[in-house]
């Protein structure tokens, strides 16, 4: 017996000695159930920890005022919140008051506007952009929201008739209530509606197209100035009579010859003889302009000052109008006297940073701004007529995280193929890191938008942590540099801006400090298309490619995305239906091209994405595979034009250093 009982002991030390010799299994982060994988290895639990501290940064945008009392919504997403809520914010510095919850996220919010009794906000779907909006009782315990529009419209707020307490909306139809999933023709529809008694809703007038939207009532609230926008380099302005539902265009002038430009109204003068508007028909940029309603004529305001105007808020009475320049990428503050229309020196000396929304209290003239810059991201400050400047919200990061020694960004030029001047941010890491250091190409959406100066967010983790140098280029088709090098890349001008990058990429292999042998580009949007052109034009320059929520093909982008959209965005691509256009777009689009991509591809996209559909990444991923290049995708189920929820994002974070890590930094 005790010879058997030594030969167990000795079978089982022998079997615990094995155990403990075998590897323990590493710990990977499980992909949520929403997500779709595919390609993308494992990422290990210990790359996830490592780059926590960088996954909770949360500041706040600016919704509005309340109209009586000192106090504003914003929104914010609280500390473990999956997506961004309206909290109201009651005094400067206390702790906010959620006011709205749920599993999509609320950005626009307003108060009701001559009490404040309510709160109206737009909501949703799993990022599939059909906006509806809802009622919220505010003091009122255990208040729901009141939905007020119908699910199979897109809705969006627009103005408030303050008189009345009613508000205006615009709505289109969908692709999805349409007879085979599209429309030929689309209308926008604004309706006027006492949210109290939303089954009374008016119709005010049915418009062609689906680029209309409602500024500012007149003082007596008898018209209102329409937008139309029909591309980045034209767009008109328009009066609604709302007892007739008559439109009348205002600017361009009917009959009259002018150039192309943009028109867009900003508000009345007391009298409601004036409209102040911005446009750029007197030069490069949009300036502050001041329309004479009776005889049409214009006077330029901000002449004087080179820079696009990004937006105006005016004080209650009138008297005074504040207004954001973007400069070289930054937004400035600059205050003009309404009724003389000379420019103001600021009373008071402003945090630095990146202005952003601003707005005045209706009864207060106190102008409520946001600030971001490299070391944090958006907070709201307020400014007193005094020039006393005060904070209301404080940007939140997660324990232990200190953001004082973040790098700036710096602006950096190149030339072109053509000789064109192009600008762009670049971000380098601490000193800490010596040697060439592997640099990341981040491309703007829009096209037409435009990277600024801010706060990078968590991928400062690529800069800080990593040692990546970070570069946003506004290649050719960027806002904020004027409007001829706006429409430099339009129609069959698409590749130059694509050059911009090749010549980007010979301004690196120029630079002692950076590795032009470890490029990754990423893009989002139409940067996803441009991150592929670049994959087919450049594959030997680059490491590999983030391609997030990209066109892959224009025709079918223009066939597929949603009605209301498709004919802004043939004025931007080019019409496919001209046959000449659509042999371009065929020739250069990465999908045709798609065997030229020979590095590593890292797909993300929104299966609900009204913008550019799932079936846009869809095609490239199998068309890349087929040709042997790796490919990672990863697609949402419940998101659409990018990643909104926090647990989708923090996964293609994960997984985005687990492709770099793969590709510039092994």
């Amino acid at each position: 017996m005790n010879a058997l009982r030594s030969s167990f002991c000795a079978l089982s030390a022998a079997l615990l000695a094995a155990c403990a010799s075998s590897p323990t299994p590493t710990a990977v982060v499980a992909p949520n159930a929403n997500l779709v994988v595919q390609g993308i290895p494992p990422v290990p639990q210990s790359l996830a920890d490592s780059i926590g501290r960088y996954n909770d940064f949360r500041g706040h945008s600016f919704a509005d005022w309340h109209p009586t009392q000192r106090e504003m919504l914003v929104s914010h997403r609280k500390a473990g919140g999956n997506t961004a809520q309206i909290f109201r914010v009651t005094a400067p510095m206390s702790e906010g008051v959620q006011l709205t919850e749920g599993a999509d996220p609320v950005t626009r919010a307003t108060y009701e506007p001559r009490s404040g009794q309510y709160i109206v906000f737009e909501r949703a779907t799993g990022g599939n952009e059909v906006g509806q909006l809802y009622r919220l009782a505010l003091n009122a315990p255990d208040a729901q929201p009141v939905l007020l529009t119908r699910p199979d419209e897109r809705n969006a707020f627009n103005t408030w008739l303050r008189k009345s307490g009613q508000l205006i909306y615009s709505s289109v139809p969908i692709d999805r209530t349409a007879q085979g999933g599209t429309r030929a023709q689309i209308a926008t529809t604004l309706w006027v509606m006492d949210p109290l008694k939303p089954e009374g809703r008016r119709k005010l007038a049915e418009l062609d197209g689906g680029g209309w939207s409602a500024g500012r009532p007149s003082p007596d609230e008898r018209l209102i100035s329409l937008t139309r926008y029909i591309s980045a380099n034209e767009s008109q302005i328009w009066m609604l009579d709302l007892d007739s539902g008559v439109p009348k265009q205002v600017a361009p002038a009917v009959g009259r010859a002018e150039p192309k430009a943009t028109y867009a109204p900003l508000g009345w003068s007391p009298d409601g003889r004036h409209l102040w508007m911005a446009s750029d028909r007197a030069g490069e940029f949009r300036e502050l302009m001041k329309l004479d309603l009776a005889s049409g004529r214009m006077d330029r305001i901000s002449a004087h000052i080179p820079w696009d105007l990004n937006g105006v808020t005016f004080t209650d009475d009138g008297s005074r109008l504040a207004a954001q320049f973007n400069v070289d990428g930054r937004d400035e503050l600059h205050l003009f006297d309404a009724a003389t229309a000379q420019e103001l020196p600021l009373p008071g000396k402003l945090p630095a940073g990146n202005i952003g929304s601003a707005s005045y209290h209706h009864g207060r003239a106190e102008l409520a701004f946001s600030i971001s810059n490299a070391q944090g991201p958006s907070q709201i400050y307020s400014m007193a007529p005094t020039g006393e400047v005060q904070q209301w919200t404080r940007a939140a990061a997660a324990p232990g995280m200190d953001t004082s020694g973040f790098s700036e960004q710096q602006i950096i030029r190149w030339k072109s193929f053509d000789g064109t001047s192009i600008s762009g941010l670049m971000t380098t890491p601490p000193k800490s890191f010596s040697g060439k250091r592997p640099v990341l190409i981040s491309i703007h959406g829009g096209p037409e938008s435009q990277a600024t100066v801010g706060f990078l967010g968590r991928n400062a983790y690529f800069v800080q942590e990593l040692g990546m140098a970070v570069i946003q280029p506004n290649v050719r088709g960027s806002s904020g540099y004027g409007k001829s090098f706006l429409a430099m890349d339009n129609g069959f001008k698409r590749e130059d801006s694509v050059k911009d990058i090749g010549a980007l990429l010979d301004w690196i292999a120029a630079q002692p400090n950076l590795d032009a042998s470890r490029v990754l580009v990423t893009g989002g949007s139409y940067g996803g298309y441009m991150t592929l052109a670049v994959s087919t034009h450049y594959a030997d320059r680059i490491a590999g490619a983030i391609d997030v929520v990209g066109i892959s093909h224009f025709v079918t982008f223009l066939n597929n995305t949603e009605s209301y959209r498709r004919d802004l965005r043939r004025v931007e691509y080019g019409d496919e239906r001209d046959p000449a256009m659509r042999a371009h777009l065929e020739k250069i689009s990465p999908l045709t091209n798609a065997a030229k991509i020979k590095k590593p591809l890292f797909v993300v996209q929104g299966k609900n994405d009204p913008r550019v559909p799932y079936t846009e990444a869809e095609q490239i991923v199998a068309t890349v595979r087929q040709g042997g290049t790796p490919v990672w995708y990863l697609r949402a189920e419940n998101e659409g034009h990018g990643f909104q929820k926090k647990d989708n994002q923090d996964y293609q974070f994960y997984a985005t250093v687990l492709f770099m890590k793969q590709t510039v930094l092994k």
